[in-house]
């Protein structure tokens, strides 16, 4: 049975993603760039990225067999916005676990794929050695922004990316060439870690996502200022003018606000694991767990008392 782009795109749509392109698996154009990140210590304790490097510059080597990536888009912006009680999670947080429900539609329309002729389909959902922002830069889906934000000019840039890799021989996409950031640097000034060291550079160890998510231990003293943010951030978001102008809420129930900020600066100390496990085993705030989290609940009241003296 014979496919083109256009019904994989209609179905991607009757699946609920937000938009989708495609890309092949040829070598990336900032390989250099990636060395050069990486070498500066700029990826902090993710050493995973130095044993990822060579399939990031190499989509080939990502999965021999494929010939197409089909790339998807997943707003996640919820429809209610949860008041600022306490410490602040980002938005994308407060629902369940984006892996879970992205995979699930990446893995129908896999499926939908195979049933149509594929002999082979591997799904990503920010996990694994994929550059997930460069292909959907070259599967024509946006420009990537000073914030090293993914940004569509109807949406803009509060949505996940997932792929399909594929044996399909599928008609690619043009890539997204226009930068449309102009001479707009409100991502970068509004930081609260200065973690922009240049447009489209971020030093993630400054940066409060990487802090309150990946990093383990104690905070450096020189990276406390988390202005109340207990996981994760979305300023950079936040004031970019696409967002401003363009974001609409998903539709998607899955990343509705579930969990919103709590007041008490003891929420996460009186809990016990068994508690948290039930509250979050399916959220993204069960990847530090329940000591990462009572660290960052405690620095991010710290940082406000901090900001109001």
């Amino acid at each position: 049975m014979s496919i083109d782009a256009a019904s994989i795109k209609a179905r991607s749509l009757e699946l609920g993603f937000l938009a989708c392109g495609i890309t092949d698996t040829t070598a990336m154009p900032h390989a250099a760039e990636l060395d050069q990140w990486l070498a500066k210590g700029y990826g902090g304790t993710m050493r995973y990225l130095h044993r990822q490097a060579a399939r990031r510059k190499e989509p080939a080597l990502i999965a021999r067999e494929a010939k197409s990536v089909v790339v998807l888009l997943d707003n996640y912006l919820p429809a209610e916005q949860a008041a600022e009680a306490g410490p602040r999670i980002a938005k994308y947080a407060r629902g369940r676990d984006y892996h879970l429900d992205l995979v699930e539609r990446l893995d129908l329309l896999a499926l939908w794929l195979r049933e149509r002729g594929a002999t082979f389909t591997r799904v990503f959902a920010d996990a694994g050695p994929v550059p997930e922002r460069e292909l959907a830069q070259r599967a024509g889906l946006g420009w990537i922004g000073k914030n090293t934000m993914l940004i569509r000019p109807d949406a803009g840039s509060f949505f996940f990316i997932g792929s399909i890799f594929t044996d399909l021989d599928i008609a690619a996409d043009l890539p997204f060439e226009a930068d449309r950031c102009g001479t707009c640097t409100r991502c970068l000034d509004a930081c609260p870690t200065s973690a922009f060291v240049a447009p489209r550079v971020l030093d993630a160890t400054r940066c409060i996502s990487y802090l309150t998510i990946e990093y383990r231990g104690d905070f450096p003293e020189d990276a406390k200022g988390l202005s109340g943010w207990a996981f994760g951030c979305d300023v950079c978001n936040d004031v970019c003018p696409w967002n401003v102008s363009f974001a609409r809420p998903t539709a998607n129930p899955a990343y509705q606000v579930r969990e919103r900020p709590e007041s008490d600066p003891d929420f996460y100390d009186e809990m016990t694991e068994d508690e948290f496990t039930r509250r979050y085993q399916d959220t993204p705030l069960s990847r530090p767990g329940l000591a990462g989290m009572r660290r960052n609940w405690r620095a991010a009241l710290a940082s406000t008392q901090r900001s109001q003296e």
